[in-house]
């Protein structure tokens, strides 16, 4: 894992939402908490397979996942990247509106790291990206 003369860990944030509004917000978190961590984006199922496929997200990377997309929504996503050999252990955390508990249990079976229901964009993502940032201080991720 890559890190700067600091010692901060360069890990990717791959943002997979096809919210504008809720993009922006994490845009404005990662600022606020003056966050070096580069963000890439995509906005359904199909463009981040592409992305991953095509390796345009740089490894470490962290995936946050929303469940409500079209052409592919996030747990046909999570199906896609389990069965293959190359993405199955990527770090997904679902990041989505959708309390349901059978999305909880439907994304938990793909083995996501963990379920973050969005409630207020702004100060939800202040706590999220707070949490990460501890997170991947921490925890050793695959860089492949």
């Amino acid at each position: 894992m890559q890190m700067d003369e600091q010692g901060y860990k360069q890990v990717t944030i791959f943002i997979i939402d096809d919210d504008d509004v809720d993009f922006m917000a994490v845009q404005r978190c990662v600022q606020q908490l003056r966050l070096l961590n580069p963000i890439i984006r995509a906005r359904d199922g199909v463009e981040a397979l592409q992305m991953l496929q095509q390796q345009q997200v740089t490894a470490p990377y962290l995936i946050l996942l929303d469940l409500n997309m079209p052409r592919m929504n996030g747990l046909e996503f999570l199906e896609q990247i389990r069965h293959d050999p190359v993405l199955s252990t990527a770090v997904v955390f679902v990041l989505t509106t959708s309390s349901a508990d059978e999305d909880k249990v439907a994304a938990y079976r793909h083995h996501v790291a963990g379920y973050i229901v969005k409630h207020s964009p702004q100060n939800g993502f202040l706590n999220l990206f707070d949490m990460l940032e501890h997170y991947w201080r921490i925890v050793e991720l695959p860089s492949q």
